[in-house]
């Protein structure tokens, strides 16, 4: 490849990437992550404390999709294609009562307790929020000031 032709592709893709909507998801398209929004929250709700969305639950899973969750892009790509099918009050609970996405709900169920109840440097669990739920401290992380 010559030079002009190196230059020319190289535009060509920037121009293309610069194009593409910014949606501040790694992982999740906009409409993946409200829809799997709506299953977290059903999950744990907000009630006196606040719930999974307010948390960061879904910012956890979609950093964790990038990283340890790989291996689960197509069971997340289908479960939530599956779960906007579905749609309703109780979409948790339908995922649930459903023998083949049943997996797919365990899974986010999982991933739901993890991003609420971990560690917030993952991405989840925002302000220690469920551990002062729980009454737990919260202990510094090294090298990280503590709130």
């Amino acid at each position: 490849m010559d030079r002009r032709k190196f230059l020319q592709a190289t535009a060509a893709a920037a121009t293309v990437s610069c194009s593409a909507p910014k949606t501040g998801w790694r992982f999740l398209s906009q409409e993946e992550a409200e829809t799997l929004s709506t299953i977290c929250e059903q999950i744990i709700p907000a009630d006196q404390s606040p719930g999974a969305r307010w948390a960061g639950v879904v910012r956890y899973i979609d950093r964790q999709l990038t990283g340890a969750f790989r291996m689960h892009h197509r069971t997340y790509r289908d479960g939530l294609a599956a779960a906007r099918r579905l749609a309703g009050p109780d979409l948790a609970a339908a995922l649930s009562r459903d023998k083949k996405l049943r997996p797919f709900f365990e899974l986010v169920l999982a991933h739901t307790m993890q991003g609420f109840y971990g560690d917030p440097r993952h991405g989840g669990n925002r302000d220690y929020v469920s551990w002062r739920m729980l009454g737990v401290p919260t202990s510094p992380v090294r090298g990280r000031v503590a709130p």
